[in-house]
């Protein structure tokens, strides 16, 4: 049988020390879709709420993507919402976030790096235009010192960056990409978060089966011609437990700090049912 994902929230001093609180997201609690499972979970804050946004996994050998969100006002008791994007191809890894005033989308899907905008919270979006042609998957945007920077990886186990002054581009690569090659740190494993003052980048743990564990690494330089970066101990952050909802492993995390100082996180974790 293929392995069942399944979303939970964690919390802590720290981004690089959480501990769970609880799942929250299952297949089960998916309708309208006959779902399998749920993974890539993305947070956001609006208006005093959190919205949760996630891939749904079909069951069987359903064509196309879909992508839908859930609402907690405590992060802690959970609403599924619906549906917020369906394509006729793949879509995983719906990495949202706000900039300017917009909400912003750059799912993993079968296009290319796509940017979807949202034209009305949190349930209707549009293909605003294509970053990036390249067959890749976990296109991960942030933007540090004035400029963009995208991730994407690109299966076997290379990781290759782009960077733009503009959202929207003209992303150029660059000239140390691909950056990683290797597949137990190269693929995105959600969110760039900068933390004391330097970018960390999540990645997810290929062996020895996809989805194993979560590594942290910290960007130690980053410029249009450099690039660096270093582990952070201990590691891996995140692995399989042995039993329960992530038994078998566990491959995202995206954090977020929280106004009295603490941060939040969504992860997800597979079991073999």
């Amino acid at each position: 049988m293929p392995d069942v994902w399944s979303i939970a929230i964690y919390r802590g001093a720290s981004p690089l020390a959480l501990a769970p609180t609880g799942v929250v997201i299952t297949g089960r609690d998916v309708t309208g879709v006959d779902a399998a499972s749920v993974a890539d979970p993305f947070l956001i804050r609006r208006n005093g709420r959190w919205f949760l946004f996630f891939e749904v996994i079909p069951r069987g050998n359903h064509r196309g993507g879909v992508i839908a969100y859930a609402e907690s006002e405590d992060a802690i008791h959970w609403r599924y919402g619906g549906v917020v994007l369906r394509e006729p191809f793949h879509l995983s890894y719906p990495h949202v976030f706000e900039w300017e005033g917009e909400t912003y989308m750059t799912p993993e899907n079968a296009k290319g790096v796509r940017l979807y905008q949202c034209a009305s919270f949190p349930g209707t979006w549009t293909h605003e235009r294509d970053l990036v042609s390249i067959e890749g998957a976990d296109p991960t945007l942030f933007r540090f010192q004035g400029r963009w920077w995208l991730f994407v990886y690109v299966a076997p186990k290379l990781l290759r960056l782009f960077f733009s002054e503009s959202l929207t581009g003209n992303y150029r690569e660059h000239p140390s990409s691909p950056i990683v090659a290797d597949d137990t740190c190269a693929r995105p494993a959600g969110r760039v978060i900068i933390h004391d003052g330097a970018p960390i980048r999540f990645a997810q743990v290929g062996q020895p089966s996809y989805g194993s564990a979560v590594r942290a690494f910290r960007i130690t330089e980053l410029t249009m011609s450099s690039y660096r970066e270093e582990e952070i101990s201990p590691s891996p952050l995140f692995t399989a437990s042995g039993s329960g909802w992530n038994a078998n492993g566990m491959h995202h995390v995206d954090a977020h700090q929280l106004e009295d100082g603490n941060w939040i996180a969504a992860v997800d974790g597979r079991s073999a049912s």
